[in-house]
């Protein structure tokens, strides 16, 4: 199912306009991540980022590996899910093969995330067994603080290529470059968002580019630190329409955890 939304994301016709946006008057289909104007990448170069998938093998979200057996995603990729029909991809520039492929013990998410408000959007999988490193898996850090605004960080993902005419979804891992914006100053009346974001989210922007999020639940990483967790936008590569990711660093403590006691 999220994989179609993903889909329906592409087809869906979506404007941005002057002011504030308003979470009740914006068409939920765009408040789903994705990738528009990156470029292909490897799994060598981004070894944590991993494929949440369908038994069948279908895509519908991305993630972070932080641990042997612990995934960091989005809270909203794992409503409703059942544990015993959600498998993870590791080590695969591919989301439809090669790598290994993990089935999931535990699930979890955070038990103050909003779906009207996205805030605490995040939650984490305990793996059906460990994973160890090599070239192409690696555990990535959790950040301790929130990046300045201006940081320069890669989000990456398999999530649609192009807002408008996109059939089909990535095959190949996309990364796109974009810039830090604390979440004041995204809430400021700099950008168009205003008082729908708040503290536990952290925003990333590049102007003239089309450049929005990654997979809902993957990562948005300054080097080997995971910082951002791929939430929500509205329409994509809009002008003063941020992405909008989970802030790590304001989240770990409920990560660690989470990854503690499952």
């Amino acid at each position: 199912m999220q994989g179609l939304v993903v889909l329906l994301v592409c087809l869906a016709v979506g404007t941005a306009f002057a002011g504030t946006v308003g979470v009740s008057n914006a068409d939920p289909f765009e408040r789903e991540g994705r990738i528009v104007g990156g470029v292909d990448t490897t799994i060598r170069a981004h070894p944590y980022q991993v494929s949440l998938q369908t038994k069948s093998g279908s895509h519908f979200c991305g993630g972070s590996l932080i641990n042997e057996d612990t995934v960091v995603t989005a809270a909203h990729c794992l409503v409703g899910r059942k544990i015993s029909k959600v498998f993870v991809r590791l080590g695969s520039t591919l989301y439809n093969e090669g790598g290994v492929v993990v089935a999931v013990r535990e699930l979890a998410y955070n038990e103050d995330y909003s779906s009207k408000t996205m805030e605490y959007d995040v939650g984490i999988l305990k793996l059906a067994e460990k994973v160890q490193e090599t070239e192409d898996i690696r555990y990535i850090e959790l950040a301790t603080e929130t990046p300045p605004t201006g940081t320069t960080a890669v989000v990456t993902g398999w999530g649609s290529k192009c807002y408008f005419w996109c059939m089909t979804l990535p095959k190949t891992l996309q990364e796109v470059s974009v810039d830090i914006v604390d979440w004041k100053t995204c809430a400021s009346d700099e950008y168009k968002y205003g008082e729908i974001i708040y503290d536990s989210m952290v925003c990333a922007y590049e102007k003239n580019k089309d450049a929005c999020q990654g997979d809902s639940g993957g990562p948005l990483a300054v080097g080997n630190t995971l910082v951002g967790i791929v939430s929500w936008g509205y329409a994509c590569a809009s002008h003063l329409l941020p992405g909008v990711y989970s802030d790590v660093a304001v989240l770990r403590k409920w990560i660690l955890n989470a990854t503690e006691t499952l």
